[in-house]
């Protein structure tokens, strides 16, 4: 219902009808219901993407990790860069290459991600994919304490409390371990930092050009990765059957649809929606580790897990919180600016 319905120079006292504008609304309403039910879907196929990779990195043995995060480098470039050239969506490239400081950013972005790529695959290989869900598991806690170290940012109460239980689960999973989980731990810096440098990127670069200018960036380590392994008579491109090579080359679909599916969500979908999807992809990891590919989990060291999941559910509550006063405090201001007309806002806490 507009404001106009309540004064006195309204629809009824000009005598136009009220239907076509709440009519426009009605539609409003459904066109930002079917991006949120459209956002949502995206998000969760990039997340359960992401959350089969083991079952796919596991398809591309004998290929060592370092031959197989060259490959991903490659044929993820080949293919952004084909659908920038179709697009011909170039000329931010010659932007970015006059700027020195956001160019090193870029570059510094691909290397975080590479490394990431590495170790993730690193452990899928070696059997470690628990440990890898672990990681991402940490993340969140790790990018909130990132943001407390570097960018001095004050923590609430609760992300305070969900900090200090994961500091207390990583504790203790040392001790279980025997050692730090150096995977785990590598994983969840790797990517925080990786989310931080971004952050202090900004959105100047959409998703795809973003990946081209990363994978562009640490493309020469790549190239010397390869003529290393054909040098060494190590790679297993085109030695291992049609299939293999295939799914070598598959890699860059492996990495860019995901990437780009999250980009669509998170353009449609509140970010405390996101933020809850992305539990999905661990936990779908975990489940794949145990599973499917016949990892053990000591008893012991569910405990570490439950700890983590605790502070994640902690930190969950303060956003999921933190979303819904900030929807109240919208609601508040609306109804100040209308002038105390006795409007209501029909979105749900």
């Amino acid at each position: 219902m507009t404001r106009d319905t309540h004064l006195s120079g309204g629809p009824q006292a000009s005598g136009r009808p009220a239907e076509p504008s709440s009519g426009a609304a009605a539609t409003g309403a459904e066109d930002a219901a079917r991006r949120t039910q459209q956002g949502t879907a995206y998000g969760f196929l990039a997340y359960l993407l992401w959350g089969i990779f083991p079952l796919y990195f596991a398809t591309l043995r004998p290929a060592g990790p370092w031959e197989i995060v060259a490959h991903r480098i490659v044929w993820t470039l080949v293919l952004c860069g084909l659908i920038l050239l179709i697009r011909r969506d170039l000329a931010w490239m010659v932007a970015l290459a006059r700027t020195p400081r956001r160019l090193l950013g870029v570059a510094l972005a691909g290397a975080l991600i590479a490394t990431n790529w590495g170790i993730y695959t690193y452990a899928v290989l070696s059997g470690h994919v628990t440990e890898a869900a672990l990681g991402y598991f940490l993340n969140p806690l790790v990018t909130v304490a990132l943001g407390v170290v570097i960018l001095r940012e004050r923590l609430r109460r609760l992300q305070w409390t969900a900090v200090g239980i994961g500091i207390v689960a990583a504790i203790y999973l040392t001790i279980d371990y025997g050692s730090p989980p150096w995977i785990s731990l590598a994983l969840a810096c790797s990517f925080a930092l990786y989310s931080l440098l971004k952050n202090r990127l900004g959105v100047s670069l959409s998703a795809l050009r973003s990946l081209v200018g990363e994978t562009l960036a640490i493309l020469p380590v790549a190239v010397i990765i390869l003529l290393w392994l054909a040098r060494a008579d190590a790679t297993t491109w085109g030695g291992h059957g049609g299939v293999h090579t295939v799914l070598l080359m598959t890699t860059g679909i492996a990495t860019a649809v995901p990437l780009l599916l999250f980009a669509a969500a998170a353009s449609r979908v509140p970010l405390s929606t996101v933020g809850l999807l992305q539990f999905l992809t661990p936990v779908l990891q975990l489940l794949c580790g145990v599973l499917l590919l016949g990892e053990s989990v000591p008893a012991s060291r569910w405990v570490g897990f439950a700890l983590v999941w605790l502070a994640l559910a902690v930190l969950s509550t303060d956003m999921v919180r933190q979303v819904r006063r900030g929807r109240r405090e919208r609601r508040a201001r609306r109804r100040s600016a209308e002038g105390g007309t006795g409007l209501t806002d029909p979105t749900p806490l």
